[in-house]
Formats: C-alpha cells, sequence, structure tokens
C-alpha cells in the first residue's frame, strides 16, 4: 500500500511538469520509479500504459482552459500515432540507442536558443502569428517526435514543443496545450505496439492505476499554470527543461562520472536559476511602470 501511494505522488509529480511545460512526463516519471528500484522493463511499460490515461486527462484540461490549437493537434497525431507505432513494434529491432545522441544535441542547441529568446529578446508587446507550420512540416515533426517517443523512453514533448516553440509563431502555452493533447493518441498506439511484442508481463497494473490516479490530480492544476504563467517565464521554464533533460542524455552517452554529473547538473541549475530570477525582474519591472 505504501509503494503504491509513492507511485501516486510519483505520477502527479511527472504529471505537473509535463502538463505545464508540454514534456518529461516519461523523463521525470521513469527516473522516479528506477529510484525506488523497479526495474526498467516494467517502469518503461508501465508509464506508456498510465500515459494512455494522464495524456486524456490532460487534454481535456488544456481544452477546457483554452489552451489548444485544435488544428495543430489535428496535423500532429496521424504522422505521430504512425511513428509511435512502428517505433514501439521494432524497439528491439531498431537502433534508437545510435541515434538519440544526435537528436539530443540539436534539441539542446533548441533549448538553449529557447532560453535565450525569452531572456533576452522578449517583447511582452509582442504578437504571435498564429500560422502554424504547413501540413507538410507537420508529418516528419509528428512521425520522428512519435518514433522517439516509443523507442527512446520519452521524446513527443521533448522534440515537438522546442520545434513549434522557436517559429514564434505559437504563444508557449498553446504549443504546450496542443502538444499535451495530441499526445492522447500517441500514447494509445505505443501502448499497442508494446502490448503486441511485449504482451502483458512486463506491466503491473496496481502500478499503472497508481500512475493515473496521481496524474489525473495534477492534470488540471498544471493546465491552469500555464494559462496563469507570464509568456517569458513559461518558455524560459520549457527551455531549462529542454537543456537538462538532454544533458542528462549526453551524460548517459559519454558514460560521465556521477561526480562529472552533479557537478554539470548543479552549474546547469544556477544558470536556469538565474535566468528565471532574471525574468521575474523583468516582469515585475513591466508591471510597474504599466
Amino acid at each position: 500500500m505504501r509503494r503504491l501511494i509513492i507511485l501516486a505522488f510519483i505520477g502527479l509529480a511527472a504529471q505537473l511538469v509535463d502538463g505545464s511545460l508540454g514534456m518529461a512526463y516519461g523523463v521525470t516519471s521513469t527516473s522516479l520509479l528506477l529510484m525506488f528500484g523497479i526495474a526498467p522493463a516494467v517502469a518503461s511499460a508501465s508509464v506508456n500504459m498510465a500515459e494512455v490515461v494522464t495524456t486524456a486527462a490532460s487534454g481535456i484540461s488544456h481544452i477546457k482552459f483554452g489552451n489548444v490549437d485544435k488544428q495543430v493537434v489535428y496535423k500532429l497525431i496521424i504522422p505521430g500515432s504512425i511513428g509511435a507505432f512502428i517505433g514501439a513494434c521494432f524497439l528491439g529491432s531498431i537502433p534508437g540507442d545510435i541515434i538519440k545522441p544526435y537528436v539530443s544535441i540539436f534539441l539542446l542547441i533548441l533549448g538553449i536558443f529557447v532560453i535565450y529568446r525569452f531572456l533576452f529578446k522578449y517583447n511582452p508587446h509582442e504578437k504571435f502569428a498564429n500560422k502554424p507550420m504547413t501540413r507538410k512540416q507537420f508529418i516528419p515533426l509528428g512521425f520522428i517526435a512519435g518514433f522517439f517517443d516509443a523507442t527512446g523512453g520519452g521524446g513527443w514533448g521533448p522534440i515537438a514543443t522546442p520545434v513549434l516553440i522557436t517559429g514564434n509563431k505559437m504563444e508557449p502555452r498553446k504549443v504546450i496545450g496542443s502538444v499535451d493533447t495530441s499526445e492522447f493518441a500517441i500514447a494509445v498506439s505505443s501502448t499497442l505496439g508494446f502490448l503486441l511484442t511485449l504482451g502483458w508481463s512486463n506491466i503491473n497494473l496496481q502500478w499503472v492505476l497508481a500512475l493515473m490516479i496521481g496524474g489525473i490530480i495534477a492534470a488540471p492544476i498544471a493546465a491552469w499554470l500555464v494559462k496563469i504563467i507570464p509568456t517569458n517565464l513559461l518558455g524560459t521554464l520549457v527551455g531549462g527543461i529542454i537543456i537538462i533533460t538532454n544533458c542528462r542524455t549526453l551524460l548517459g552517452v559519454v558514460d560521465a562520472s556521477q561526480l562529472v554529473s552533479l557537478y554539470t547538473y548543479v552549474i546547469l541549475g544556477l544558470l536556469w536559476l538565474f535566468a528565471i530570477i532574471n525574468v521575474g525582474w523583468k516582469i515585475r519591472k513591466n508591471s510597474l511602470s504599466s
């Protein structure tokens, strides 16, 4: 019973991060599950199944708070679902780990750009174009993000969110809400793929249920936070998450020692905190002058 309560809190924490920043449910929940001694295969399969319900709850909450561009959702779900299903079915034979570092380097650069843009180039009176990418551009984005979500243990939000947010064509809250809402279809597709290839043996239904309960509680809170957090602060928070999660991947690739990893995270954390404080100061300055 104690473990189930802990799992529910893990699901709640992971959904708060994912629902408010548009990414990192898989990274957060899987990392916390591994920390509590749960086997990697069981953790991965359980998280994927839990996401079917948590992404549905998150999507409904984001729609309720007006954080969703339905056209973006429609353009993402078909290529994303195909990519996720293929990635889940062929997980054992496709060298996802070989490609993943290159994707992480690309996303790391995007994360730096996101923070730079919202820290130094953001104008509070700036109006977003609200002209998302064309359907042809959404096809490769959705497919690649869905594929890596299934093969890399999380990738839908970390890939789709920064690509859309750097285009300066959508409000960050709309990007986050649309990516989170479309993730329901991706979670369903990847879960079907895992069930066809792995069966039910790697899924503990009690653990899945506990994760779901925590995620359902957190979903409306996260969607509300997205609506009220200032745009430049939201962008800075997203950029920091992108940088830290992809640095984690790259440190694992080079097999960095615990000490090197610790120093890296501390330095990145301090720089991120400085950026957040700087943005907060600018927000306060603008509110006083207006």
